[in-house]
């Protein structure tokens, strides 16, 4: 019995330079211990609205150059993930994202790390 209980607590490697997070959760959409498979882009971003039940949207600032001008502008790209159980999030907390299958019309990033 214990080596099962202690099975489900080890958080199998995602492939991604990343630390697994100490808590286990049973969401079959978690990176870590679920089957869900990573793959693609990986971003860095802000938690801006942690309001839906299990997602949450991130936000990346980045400069865009504008010839015309020779001068740069600030642009904002919001990308909504899963946020697995194990994971906990807040609001204005720095996240590391990663691109996964579509788990609905929106959401196609899961949360890995919180920095």
């Amino acid at each position: 019995m214990k080596n099962l209980a202690e099975k489900k607590a080890e958080a199998r490697n995602i492939g991604l330079n990343v630390k697994a997070p100490e808590e286990s959760c049973e969401d079959k959409n978690c990176p870590f211990h679920g089957a869900l498979p990573v793959r693609g882009q990986v971003v860095t971003g802000i938690v801006s609205s942690t309001k839906m039940s299990g997602s949450i949207v991130v936000e990346k600032q980045f400069s865009h150059y504008v010839p015309k001008y020779e001068r740069y502008e600030k642009r904002t790209a919001k990308y909504i993930a899963h946020c697995p159980p194990c994971i906990k999030l807040k609001s204005g907390d720095n996240v590391r994202i990663a691109e996964c299958r579509p788990l609905s019309k929106t959401v196609s990033f899961v949360a890995i790390e919180k920095i």
